[in-house]
């Protein structure tokens, strides 16, 4: 179904300067006074903006960005879908989780064409993918269902390819998970199963956006051609590279391939099938694309050979350009997003972030799609982030991402403008305190560039999340409230996402009395941005959009 023209509120009187959003990755209102990296911080604008206007809180994770149940965190990506499409989509986890217990994937073609194949030529199914419980790219379960159904149809031969995580679950947990797959995989009597090769997320095979190609030319010399260091099992693997650096995370480790007698287990071959089990899909574009493009389609890496194998994906990652050709699972159809709305009532937009989050503020933004809905109507802005440790260079490119925000806000070109800050995110990832510290009051400082530019422009400012994170860098006990401590008697950093609400701010600086200044709508979840977005440029929002912030006069 397609969007229509917004119809317009006449009792709207309109303001000189554009509605400008502003998403700050990963800051949420902190549970904890101990290990709330955003509340550490010198946050003179943001706590301006808290005191000064019109504010609630609004659910970012779990039933309100449809993933399966409250005790799962949002992500960036489900955020970024909530954000632009106005109404709470089943997502990814949820979606495959119910297509394994009903049944539909191992009834769906691909599945079956996929075992067949193996099955019919004697080959090898592969499973590459995020070894965790996380539920924010994959989870576990869901491969250890598909290697139990494998085993029921028949197929002899299995290699998983294992991710390591420490992002989305504990930072130093990989044995937690790794351990109990080998033995799981060793349970199926008269079947060859057995992790072939793995390594960190952050160090190989998962890179996103284009920002680091020899990431995935790591994972492919490790999980399709058998090169990297050799040991003779996952878990010995990891045991060994935190004796050589206690301080490891998981997500940094480096590769591992699995060997017997010096020669790889598991590489990758001509007539195998080849199942990249993430369902989420910024991650699994590049390692897709390194499948499935020819020699003539692909020029980021040497691939010394591409096996001609059965490839699939456990969902469509592309739904424009179809990518993979072959995948279990439909992704949620998401339809009718605010930025179709908008372009086809006329307004003009500009979406930019840095290339951390570039995606997020367009592809994920507008359902999953590249490209835009208007080129006419539509600027969207990459700021080419640094390939550097993100603890390094805490400020990011908020300073770079600022400047073209001030410089669009004073031109009048723009009716919209969404941008993303990832420091909150990134860096809270690192797991870092000081450098989150640094990340908070750099973004911050860009808050105040934009207000001032907002005040002049005579425009309106909503600032929000995506998720929390940096609000949450310790580890603490879920009982009593108190912070773990590690060996060294520091306290233990949190790495992944929280549960933690989000801010939904409004400033206003040339209000006109249409809606109560004073209080926002409360209960609601960062679905609800975009009918409030619609009426502060004087939209009537479409009917089955989610409530708006706003409480019209």
């Amino acid at each position: 179904m397609e969007a229509e023209s917004l119809g317009k509120n006449p009792n709207w009187k309109g303001r000189r300067g554009p509605v400008v959003l502003v998403i700050m990755d990963g800051v949420g209102y902190g549970k904890y006074e101990e290990g709330d990296a955003v509340k550490a911080s010198r946050m003179k604008y943001l706590d301006w903006f808290k005191a000064n206007c019109p504010n609630t809180k609004l659910k970012a994770h779990g039933t309100a960005v449809g993933l399966p149940s409250d005790d799962d965190m949002g992500n960036s990506e489900v955020g970024h879908n909530a954000m632009g499409c106005g109404r709470v989509f089943a997502q990814g986890a949820k979606l495959v989780s119910n297509a394994i217990s009903s049944g539909a994937m191992f009834e769906a073609e691909t599945w079956k064409k996929l075992v067949a194949n193996v099955n019919k030529n004697g080959t090898t199914l592969h499973f590459i993918g995020l070894v965790s419980d996380g539920n924010v790219h994959s989870h576990i379960d869901h491969l250890k269902a598909m290697v139990e159904r494998a085993a029921a149809d028949g197929v002899k031969k299995i290699r998983v390819h294992a991710l390591l995580d420490g992002r989305d679950v504990d930072p130093t947990s990989a044995l937690n998970y790794i351990t109990p797959l080998e033995e799981f995989l060793a349970g199926f009597a008269g079947c060859d199963y057995r992790i072939a090769s793995g390594g960190g997320r952050m160090f190989m095979t998962m890179d996103r956006y284009n920002a680091d190609w020899s990431m995935v030319e790591r994972g492919w010399k490790a999980h399709v051609l058998g090169e990297g260091r050799q040991f003779e099992s996952a878990t010995k693997a990891i045991e060994t590279y935190r004796a050589e650096n206690a301080g490891i995370l998981d997500q940094d480790m480096h590769e591992f391939v699995i060997a017997a007698d010096g020669k790889p287990v598991g590489t990758i071959e001509d007539g195998d099938s080849v199942i990249y089990f993430n369902f989420r899909g910024d991650r699994a574009l590049e390692m897709t694309a390194a499948f499935e493009n020819d020699d003539a389609n692909f020029g980021h890496f040497d691939r010394k050979r591409r096996p001609a194998v059965e490839y699939a994906g456990m969902m469509e990652y592309d739904g424009d350009l179809h990518i993979p050709h072959q995948f279990l699972v439909s992704p949620p159809s998401i339809d009718r997003t605010m930025g179709e709305y908008l372009t086809k009532s006329g307004v003009r937009l500009m979406a930019i972030s840095e290339t951390q989050k570039y995606g997020h503020v367009t592809y994920f933004f507008n359902g999953n799609k590249l490209g835009k809905f208007d080129e006419n109507l539509e600027e969207y802005i990459e700021v080419k982030s640094d390939v550097v440790p993100f603890e390094q260079r805490p400020w990011m490119k908020c300073a770079e991402i600022t400047d073209k925000v001030v410089e669009a806000i004073k031109s009048g070109k723009y009716d919209h403008i969404r941008l993303n800050f990832p420091n909150g995110d990134m860096v809270g990832h690192t797991g870092v305190f000081n450098a989150v510290v640094c990340s908070m009051e750099g973004m911050d400082l860009q808050l105040g560039r934009i207000k001032a530019a907002i005040e002049e422009a005579g425009g309106i400012l909503c600032i929000t999340a995506d998720h929390g994170n940096s609000d949450d860098m310790y580890e603490h006990d879920k009982k009593t409230g108190g912070v773990k401590m590690d060996a060294n008697g520091e306290p233990k950093a949190k790495t992944s996402h929280s549960l933690n609400p989000v801010p939904g701010i409004i400033y206003d600086p040339e209000y006109k009395g249409e809606y109560d200044n004073s209080k926002l709508n409360e209960g609601l979840g960062i679905s609800s941005w975009p009918a409030t977005l619609m009426q502060l440029m004087g939209f009537v929002p479409p009917a089955d959009y989610d409530k708006s912030m706003l409480i019209l006069k």
